[in-house]
């Protein structure tokens, strides 16, 4: 039998030409090009990631990506290397920077806004990382994010549903400082008022700020409404509904990718966006 064709092209998730310019930079150079011997890639880079990013946008299983993409485990072991190396975070993060510079902000940015959102977790999710919301009523994985006042993607942790948002929030604005020393304020919902604000002041050095809900009822928040967004950016890749990870790093690698999917459509529309930060290269 004949090898079968690759697969074409899918709207939903495949990379167009000005997506693939945009992310092959960013990219770690193969091991064979680097000076560190090695074998060279069998498969295209492009290839590789039109399968993971038809994986998170459609929530499939690895063993059932289409027949013309890569073995499945050739693209699961992509993927988790390039977890464990902190690729997906590095390249979303570049991508990030270049969203912000091209929308007239400087990188780095002086607010965020932080929040939760539990996800059931599938048989997958071992017990060890996994628990129970009873607030939600929802047994699985909580994920924590902070974002910027545009609702990018700053800093996010993956726990088991029961852990309470305060408790969370340590890790969360200790990773968003490491990362960002020019944030000083940070807006939160209740869940987070008491001793957290405190810490917050006197260890990180953030002034973080509780919106609260002041009618009944479904209410547009200030503030909030932008994170809640970005929940709903990564909601439409549906590998991101449901928690099917054995790690939670794996997690959260699948939502940096679904922010890389986002940002890089977003910048390949505008065309024109390499000459406002020539030092993306």
């Amino acid at each position: 039998m004949s090898a079968p064709p690759t697969c074409g092209f899918y709207p939903s998730s495949s990379l167009t030409d000005a997506q693939w310019a945009i992310i092959e930079p960013l990219l770690p150079a193969p091991g064979n090009t680097a000076g560190r011997g090695g074998r060279p890639e069998k498969h295209p880079r492009r290839l590789v990631l039109d399968a993971i990013f038809y994986l998170v946008r459609g929530g499939i299983a690895w063993r059932q990506l289409p027949v013309g993409f890569p073995p499945p485990t050739t693209v699961y072991d992509r993927f988790r290397a390039w977890a464990k190396a902190g690729v997906w975070q590095a390249v979303h993060d570049a991508l990030r920077d270049l969203v912000r510079v091209y929308e007239g902000h400087d990188p780095q940015p002086t607010a965020a806004i932080i929040d939760s959102q539990s996800v059931r977790g599938a048989d997958t999710v071992p017990r060890a990382s996994r628990g129970y919301d009873a607030g939600k009523k929802i047994n699985g994985t909580k994920r924590h994010l902070a974002v910027d006042t545009g609702g990018l993607l700053l800093a996010v942790i993956v726990t088991m549903a029961g852990l309470q948002d305060r408790d969370a929030a340590h890790r969360l604005l200790t990773g968003l400082r490491e990362r960002f020393t020019t944030i000083t304020l940070v807006w939160a919902d209740a869940g987070y008022a008491g001793r957290l604000l405190v810490w917050a002041r006197n260890v990180l050095h953030l002034t973080v700020q509780i919106v609260k809900r002041t009618e009944p009822g479904f209410v547009v928040l200030p503030r909030r409404w932008v994170v809640e967004r970005t929940f709903a950016w990564i909601s439409k890749h549906r590998r991101c509904v449901r928690d099917y990870e054995t790690k939670p790093g794996h997690h959260e690698a699948m939502i940096h990718i679904a922010m890389i999917m986002t940002m890089s459509r977003r910048l390949a529309r505008t065309g024109n966006w390499w000459p406002k930060f020539p030092d993306a290269h």
